[in-house]
This record gives C-alpha cells, sequence and structure tokens, in this order.
C-alpha cells in the first residue's frame, strides 16, 4: 500500500466533511465522498488496516487509525438491502448496489477474510460509458452487430470487463430497437430505454439465481441477452443454447486470454462432458475478446486487448480441445475484425500511451511483439493514429 502527497489533504477532505455532515449521514458515506472527490475507483476495507482507495491503480490509506472487523460491519451492513444483509449474516459474501444520493452509484461486496469483516466498493458511472470513451482498439464495436451467437468477454478482476459490456449494450440501446435483458449481481450501469425496451434483472433481489433468471428470461422473447458473469455450469449450459437458437448473448469470465476464456467453459465441465460442450460450444460462439488495464504514460491506466471473430477454423480447434492454436487463429482471421493482444500492444506504444519496456513485460509471444514494435514508428505528441 502506498502512502502519497496528498495524505494531508486527504485528512483535511475527511475532517471538512466529517464538520459539515447531515446529522445521520453514515461513516461509510464520508469515504465514498472522499473517494469520489480523489477520482478513485474503488474504496477497501480490511481489518488492521485504514481504509483505502484505489486511484489509477495504486492504493493510498486514508489517514485515519486502522479499522477492526466491528468497525467494518456497522459501517456497511446498514446500506445494504435486506436481502443482501441477509445473504451476509448466515455467513456467505453479499453483493449489492447502492445509490447515495447527489453522490453516485456503488457496488459493494461485504465479505469476510480471516473471521473478520472486510468489503470493497466499487464507484460505478451515472451513465452506462460511451464505447468511443474507453480508448478500445476500433474493431470492438463489431460485437455489437452480431446477430447472434454467444459473446465472451475475459479478463482480470478489475480489467473494465463490465464496462464494456456496458458500452456495447449502449451501443445497442442507443441504434436498434430491440428486447435487451441484463441479469447481475448486481446491477451496476442502468440502462434508460432509448430505442431499445431494457429489461435488468438482478440476482438476489428479483430472482434468486442466475439459472432461474436464465431460463425465465428465454421466455420472454429477448433479442439480446447480457449476463454478468457465468459462475456456474448450468448457466454456461443455458447460455450455449441460447447462442445457438438465435440470441445475442454477451457474459463475462475472469480469464487472461482467448485460449483461457475458450478452455474455462468446457473446464468447468465434468470430464464425461466436455466433448458435448466443446461442440457446442464450437456452434455457439460468434466472437472472445479479451482485455485488461496497463499503465498510460503520463498517468491513468489504458486497455490492451485481443479479440477472435470465431469462424470455420476456431471452430474445429476448440472441437478437437486444440485451444493453443487460437492465436494463429486470431492472425488469420484479421480480415473479419480480428486481432492480437501484440498488434493492441504495438498499437498502444505507436500512439505513445504505453512504454516500450511496459508492453514487452506483458506479452506472451515476445518475437512476435519485437516485430511489430521495430516495424511501428511511435507517433510524435500531439498526434494520433488510426488503429489497424
Amino acid at each position: 500500500m502506498t502512502n502519497t502527497p496528498d495524505v494531508d489533504r486527504l485528512a483535511g477532505e475527511l475532517n471538512a466533511w466529517s464538520d459539515d455532515a447531515p446529522r445521520g449521514s453514515s461513516r461509510l458515506e464520508g469515504w465514498l465522498r472522499i473517494m469520489i472527490a480523489r477520482g478513485a475507483s474503488d474504496l477497501l476495507l480490511v481489518a488492521g488496516l485504514p481504509a483505502s482507495i484505489r486511484v489509477d491503480g495504486t492504493i493510498t490509506g486514508l489517514p485515519e487509525g486502522p479499522l477492526d472487523g466491528i468497525d467494518i460491519e456497522t459501517a456497511v451492513l446498514g446500506a445494504l438491502p435486506a436481502v443482501a444483509a441477509r445473504r451476509y449474516q448466515q455467513g456467505d459474501p453479499a453483493d449489492a448496489s447502492l445509490a447515495v444520493p447527489n453522490l453516485g452509484r456503488f457496488r459493494i461486496n461485504l465479505h469476510r477474510e480471516r473471521g473478520r469483516a472486510a468489503a470493497a466498493v466499487r464507484a460505478l458511472p451515472a451513465r452506462p460509458p460511451a464505447l468511443s470513451e474507453l480508448g478500445l482498439p476500433p474493431n470492438v464495436e463489431r460485437l455489437a452487430s452480431l446477430p447472434f451467437g454467444l459473446v465472451l468477454i475475459g479478463g482480470p478482476t478489475g480489467s473494465g470487463k463490465s464496462t464494456t459490456l456496458a458500452a456495447l449494450v449502449d451501443v445497442i440501446n442507443q441504434r436498434d430497437a430491440k428486447h435487451i435483458v441484463t441479469i447481475e449481481d448486481p446491477i451496476e450501469y442502468e440502462h434508460p430505454h432509448v430505442k431499445s425496451v431494457v429489461e435488468q434483472v438482478e440476482v438476489g433481489l428479483d430472482v434468486s439465481d442466475f439459472p432461474t433468471a436464465l431460463r425465465s428470461t428465454l421466455r420472454q422473447a429477448p433479442d439480446v441477452l447480457v449476463i454478468g458473469e457465468m459462475r456456474d455450469t448450468e448457466t454456461m449450459q443455458i447460455a450455449l443454447a441460447a447462442g445457438e437458437t438465435g440470441h445475442l448473448v454477451f457474459s463475462t469470465l475472469h480469464t487472461n486470454d482467448v485460449a483461457s476464456t475458450v478452455a474455462r467453459i468446457a473446464d468447468s465441465f465434468p470430464l464425461e462432458r466436455q466433448g458435448t460442450i466443446r461442440q457446442e460450444l464450437s456452434m455457439a460462439l460468434a466472437a472472445v475478446y479479451t482485455q485488461t488495464l496497463l499503465p498510460r504514460i503520463g498517468g491513468g491506466r489504458v486497455p490492451a486487448a485481443e479479440l477472435l471473430m470465431v469462424g470455420y477454423g476456431a471452430r474445429q480447434h476448440i472441437r478437437k480441445n486444440q485451444v493453443q492454436h487460437l492465436h494463429q487463429e486470431i492472425t488469420i482471421t484479421r480480415r473479419h475484425g480480428s486481432f492480437t493482444f501484440e498488434e493492441s500492444l504495438a498499437r498502444l506504444v505507436q500512439l505513445g500511451q504505453l512504454e516500450r519496456r511496459e508492453a514487452l513485460a506483458r506479452t506472451g509471444h515476445p518475437e512476435e511483439l519485437d516485430l511489430l514494435l521495430r516495424n511501428t514508428p511511435v507517433t510524435p505528441p500531439g498526434r494520433t493514429e488510426a488503429a489497424p
């Protein structure tokens, strides 16, 4: 955890809020106000440490004493909806969204570690982000134009998967008259009805679990189905069936690249079912996209990504459990919009957004990246170039 020169300023902000806070305002709200004022993405509450915020990937402790589990539980539990609070009191982690008037919306995860309460709070934007605001390669927008099939979005925790997914939903909502249904735990981005009819179902509030929500949703004639995360094999099975039967299905997985994203699905099933699942997956998949966030030159973070638009060759590799060949398949299908992680890294270096050494440290194919970098001039400051 890093302490920065802003500690005194943070202390002043905390004291100012405490002095002016309306009667009854919670300790949690005070932390959230500091979080928003400092442009932090996350608030972390762990026993034995002060409340901490994450700004541009760096964690900074707030200038107050260390918390204990009772402090954290007292501050957070009362902010949860009743169903989430009951889940926590029954011994399970609890996820919920929280709206604070004149401040914003937040995603809260209240859990236990070493027998003590702990919490992670993520700030949510007031509106779904525009895809153009995220700095993604232009080809990513193609995912919003697919007619049907399963689109998997992978990436490590905190890589912006949910943000990219919300931006793709917004593209469809702004452009098409569709019926969009999202199933989330909890709801992160609230989508207004623009050209589409958008229904947002929250697990634990509107329905008991993802499989129940999915089975119900498929009887509601959705054109676009968004599954916040595929956590169990029943959800995966229903999503595969929906992708094969004319629905456009989006979902996320905690994975690092295209190959591991595809492998995660089949590997989640019992061994005797994996061959059948690979067959179904090869038919249902339309695209696999993964991203991660890297330190931007000058501050902040920038997304690096890869995209496989699934065609005949990829389907054959998936059926045969030869996911190690999918990287080559990305290079073969460039004309359809696919691009490798190395091409994305080289583009960021060319745009002057990513250090060359950082790109080389992140790649799994250093020879390929080195060749791309040798053929990629760096754009002078103040200029931009279109992505390949």
